[in-house]
């Protein structure tokens, strides 16, 4: 028979062993975590957030964050439609959706959901022309978020949005976008300029038609800018007085005498 001691010391070892075993199977899960527990290597079931018991040795877990993830795509090197080199970057949105699908239909969802991006931009803007491009960002990147979408929700993937950042051109396509912008603006100067001395011409073609039916006009305006002027010490002011202007003086004068 065994000695109590050594009795003593087995089942003080069962117990270390199973408090082990059991605390072994204690799982937290935070409150943005999903927990994917496979039995045996099945899919089990979902698990979390919160406290949450698998079974050691049987179950195996894998946590999925379902909070929004953000991604970067890279620089991507496009030939437009009108066949202008450009390089595109941009930011992915998205989440886990389906925690399961995330795990068991492709092998590193976030790597998948980021090539395909890429491709996705990629065959977006071949579609397009360059001026497009520019105009439309906004559009491109809902275009973008379509394609992907349709793909990755079989992969348990929800996309947020797809943001496009810097539209990149080699720089001699700069400096030649640089002088065009630069006629533009002097075209669009120079028809201002021609408007404003279209208007001028017809505003003195008036004014000389209107001094032409009424002599007494042109009078009267030369008495107002002579008023207007106004006494200054430090100003000399010459004016030429049209002659009528003179006689009509002249007149004034020899009446007040008599």
């Amino acid at each position: 028979m065994l000695s109590n001691p050594f009795l003593g010391s087995i089942i003080f070892g069962l117990i270390i062993f199973i408090g082990l075993f059991i605390s072994s199977g204690i799982k937290i899960a935070a409150q943005w975590e999903k927990a994917v527990v496979f039995r045996l290597g099945k899919y089990s079931s979902i698990k979390g957030p919160g406290i949450f018991f698998i079974i050691p040795m049987i179950d195996e877990l894998r946590m999925v964050d379902t909070r929004i993830l953000t991604m970067d795509i890279p620089k991507q090197q496009v030939i437009t439609k009108d066949n202008v080199p450009v390089s595109i970057n941009g930011v992915l949105y998205f989440l886990v959706s389906n925690p399961e699908a995330a795990v068991i239909r492709v092998q590193n969802y976030s790597y998948a959901i980021s090539q395909y991006a890429q491709a996705a931009l990629r065959d977006v803007m071949g579609g397009m022309t360059f001026d497009e491009i520019l105009a439309e960002r906004e559009q491109i990147g809902k275009s973008i978020e379509q394609n992907v979408e349709k793909e990755s929700r079989e992969w348990g993937l929800q996309v947020k949005g797809i943001k496009i950042q810097d539209i990149d051109v080699p720089e001699d396509l700069k400096k030649m976008m640089s002088r065009q912008a630069s006629a533009e603006r002097e075209k669009r100067a120079t028809i201002t300029k021609a408007e404003g001395d279209k208007m001028a011409a017809l505003n003195l073609a008036d004014a000389a038609r209107t001094m032409h039916i009424s002599p007494g006009a042109m009078q009267l305006r030369t008495l107002q800018t002579i008023d207007g002027l106004g006494p200054t010490a430090s100003n000399t002011v010459v004016l030429a007085v049209p002659i009528e202007i003179m006689e009509l003086m002249k007149k004034f004068s020899e009446n007040g005498k008599n």
